[in-house]
Formats: structure tokens, sequence, C-alpha cells
């Protein structure tokens, strides 16, 4: 395929989008160890130079998987509570199954974003994160607010909540619990967090 064929196939950033695409095919079927831009190059047919127009270097590609993985994590969370007038326990319920089918239908995904946010160069990673979960951060506001959970720091409150359906989640992806006992298991959890998390009522 000569230059002017490729600004022909991907232009106004198509090119970029394919990249994404087949690179998290990649990692989803091979892992991160196997994927590189030469290989992305001959999937989507371009010369092996093309993507680092779009992507100088192979963590390039990586911070803007875990970007846009976090963004799709977010719209996920916000979609399981739109528009929905049930109780905080139902939506905190469907905010965290919406969480942990993500994170078991993304393991190799949400690997790379766990530890991008945590890299001290990618700010935009960690704002992402921040705005993924910013939904479940406002329930609990919520539930604080009505006095349905104890006082205190948020994050400390909603790192408990994580754990819990995170750990089920590498559960699942682990081979140690089925799939489709996934969605009672979190619900169950979220339950017993909400228990423990409800404020002592002094006697």
């Amino acid at each position: 395929m000569t230059r002017q064929d490729e600004q022909r196939r991907y232009h106004h950033g198509e090119l970029r989008q394919a990249l994404m695409e087949a690179a998290e095919r990649s990692l989803r079927e091979r892992g991160l160890a196997q994927l590189s831009l030469r290989d992305l190059a001959r999937e989507v047919g371009v010369s092996h130079a093309a993507p680092r127009r779009h992507f100088p270097e192979r963590q390039d590609l990586l911070d803007a998987l875990a970007e846009t993985g976090f963004t799709r994590l977010g719209a996920t969370i916000r979609d399981a509570i739109a528009d929905s007038d049930e109780d905080l326990a139902a939506r905190i319920s469907r905010a965290s199954v919406a969480f942990a089918r993500f994170a078991t239908e993304n393991p190799a995904l949400l690997e790379l974003m766990n530890a991008a946010k945590h890299e001290p160069d990618t700010p935009q990673i960690t704002r992402a994160a921040e705005e993924a979960f910013a939904p479940l951060v406002e329930l609990i506001e919520e539930g604080q607010a009505i006095h349905a959970l104890q006082a205190g720091p948020v994050d400390e409150i909603g790192m408990i909540l994580y754990a819990t359906v995170n750990g089920l989640a590498i559960m699942v992806n682990n081979g140690l619990l089925d799939t489709d006992r996934l969605d009672a298991l979190v619900e169950d959890a979220v339950a017993q967090f909400l228990r423990g998390a409800a404020p002592v009522l002094s006697s």
C-alpha cells in the first residue's frame, strides 16, 4: 500500500481508531507482552511506520488504551444507574455489578488500566479513573447525607467496596468462581457492605 493509499484509507483519525481496536483485540487474545506496533500495523494493513504518527512509542498506545478503558468503564457504570428511581442500595448494587461485569469481560485491559493509573507521568489516566468511579463516589456521599452510611472519608469507605467487588471479579477471571454466579455474589457483597458501613446507633 502506498503512502497515498494509506492517507485515503485512514484519514481524520480513522487510523488511530483502527489501531486502538486492533490493540484491544490483541490484548484480549494474546496478552500485553505480545502487543507490538509492528504487528498492529500489519493487521490493519498499513506500513510499519504508519502507527508512529499517532503513537510514537508503544507506551503511548498503552496509555491511550488505559484512558479510553476508564472512559468506557465510567459510561458503563453511569448507564447502569441512569434514570433509576430505585433506592440507594439498589443503585449501589447495580453500579457494582456493572463494574464487576466490565472487569470479567475485559481482564487484560483492566489490569493495564490499574497499572497505568498509578504512573506519575499519566495524569490524564488518573483523571479518567476518578471520573469512571465518580458515580459510585456520589452514591456513597448520598448515603452519608441521608445517614444510610457512616460518616468518614469517602475514599476509604469506597475502597472497601471496590476491593470486595474487584476481588470477586478476579476470582472469576482466575477460574475460581463461575461467571454465572457473579451478579448474585456481588449483590450479596454489596448488601453486607451496606450493613457494615451503616452508622452505629447509640444505645
